[in-house]
């Protein structure tokens, strides 16, 4: 072997053992970061990693996906860079219905929002919109006279719709709302789809939580509600007698009655769900007795929308039609609410509503991270807090306590199971609200003690 050839294979041989560090330094490195991509997840407050994909999410909840059913279109959303600068919660224009204010206030030019004068305390940037309706009730204990002498009182902002109607449809609030996904705004909505199924949200049922409130008042100043969870504290609690009690109940998606009346009554007012919730709902609680919502005459079907397959199954309800397009596209009308229900009897709540409860009241890490555009407030969560802003008097059964762990994931399991957290809520953040609400004395909240 020549020299030239002895040096050049000990120069390939020293090449070869200087990069070895360095390819075992890129490894380390990669390894690490997947580590602890793991491992910030597990810190997460209520989220429960897996690798499985279908575990990210509460089964009985749906992921937010920037999809339309078929046949549907919209441009893009505006960029963020074009959002409000305003910090504080703008008043938007709203039309001069009754029951609304006309102020001047912000206007919309393209999907450009203008900033207007501060009208709420400060807060992280967002707007709502904002009217005037007075309360139904003159309650002079209500939960809306005392939140301002709680903490809550720099968070709670009386004025923002909890439910959307036939006015609220107009394009400068799609231009607006267009901005948001899922329950938080009109994102994965087409304005068609939009304007034609809150057209028929148009009578004062509609916007009204209580309706029926002055025929059932019997005198009483004060509403008074019951909302019902389905966790399973409630098993051999003897509730349901206390429940039933209540001027009106609030229940939610598999919420399984029958045989179980001693523990969670036996009546529903408000049942709130959105499409997703309720199919998963029928397919999973099936054996449990579930198939499907409670139906009575005072019964009110609450949507929360997070797609347009819950603007499209309304509109078929309300209008007794077959649903046009989507996983529920049909051929008869739906008969999920009953052959006979009416238009009075569905409302569908108001993506700023949404929006204001999860950036207020529940504010989650994950909002920081690439889970912020599927993570909001659970069914159940929404529903206590919308009762909380529109009843005078709360009580809140089978929702989450610190004690969990002794008690199985809802009421009506046959055997016991352990509370599931997922990626797209916050289901420990919740607990510590319920816990702060009931110590303020906004809600009383059943804790089996």
């Amino acid at each position: 072997m020549t020299s030239m050839g002895l040096q050049r294979r000990l120069w390939l041989c020293f090449l070869g053992v200087s990069f070895l560090p360095v390819i075992y330094i890129i490894y380390l490195n990669l390894e690490i970061t997947w580590r602890m991509d793991i491992l910030n997840l597990t810190q997460f407050p209520g989220i429960w990693y897996t690798q499985e994909p279908n575990r990210l999410h509460d089964p009985e909840e749906p992921l937010v996906v920037n999809t339309l059913s078929d046949n549907s279109s919209i441009a893009p959303p505006t960029p963020l860079s074009l959002k409000v600068k305003s910090t504080s919660p703008a008043r938007v224009r709203p039309s001069t219905e009754p029951g609304a204010r006309t102020t001047k206030g912000s206007d919309v030019k393209g999907a450009l929002l203008k900033s207007a004068k501060p009208t709420e305390p400060p807060f992280i940037g967002d707007s709502y919109y904002s009217e005037d309706a007075p309360p139904q009730t003159d309650c002079p204990d209500s939960i809306r006279s005392r939140v301002s002498q709680t903490d809550f009182g720099v968070r709670y902002l009386g004025r923002i719709p909890v439910l959307q109607w036939a006015k609220h449809a107009t394009p400068e609030q799609y231009q607006r709302l267009r901005l948001y996904p899922g329950t938080h705004g009109w994102a994965n909505l087409d304005f068609n789809t939009l304007v034609s199924t809150l057209s028929v949200l148009n009578t004062s049922a509609n916007w009204h939580m209580f309706d029926d409130w002055d025929r059932r008042s019997n005198g009483s100043r004060c509403v008074r509600c019951a909302v019902v969870g389905n966790g399973g504290i409630l098993n051999e609690s003897k509730k349901g007698h206390e429940i039933d009690q209540h001027d009106y109940v609030f229940r939610t998606n598999g919420a399984v009655i029958k045989g179980f009346e001693q523990d969670v009554g036996s009546r529903t007012s408000f049942y709130t769900f959105s499409t997703n919730t309720l199919r998963n709902s029928m397919r999973s609680y099936a054996g449990a007795g579930y198939r499907g919502p409670p139906l009575s005459e005072e019964t009110r079907y609450v949507f929360l929308p997070d797609h347009d397959r819950d603007y499209l199954l309304m509109k078929a309800a309300a209008t007794h039609t077959p649903v046009e397009r989507g996983p529920e596209r049909s051929k008869t009308p739906p008969t999920y609410f009953g052959g006979n229900v009416t238009v009075e009897k569905l409302k569908m709540y108001h993506p700023d509503f949404i929006r204001y409860i999860r950036n207020r009241f529940l504010r989650a890490h994950a909002m920081q991270t690439k889970y912020k555009d599927i993570y909001r407030p659970s069914t159940g969560a929404v529903m206590l807090l919308a009762a909380i802003h529109t009843c005078d008097q709360v009580s809140a059964y089978g929702f989450m306590t610190p004690d969990y762990v002794k008690y199985s994931d809802h009421y009506f399991d046959h055997q016991y199971h352990p509370v599931g957290f997922f990626i797209n809520h916050d289901m420990r953040l919740e607990m510590t609200l319920w816990q702060q609400l009931h110590r303020a004395g906004l809600i009383t909240l059943y804790m089996r003690q």
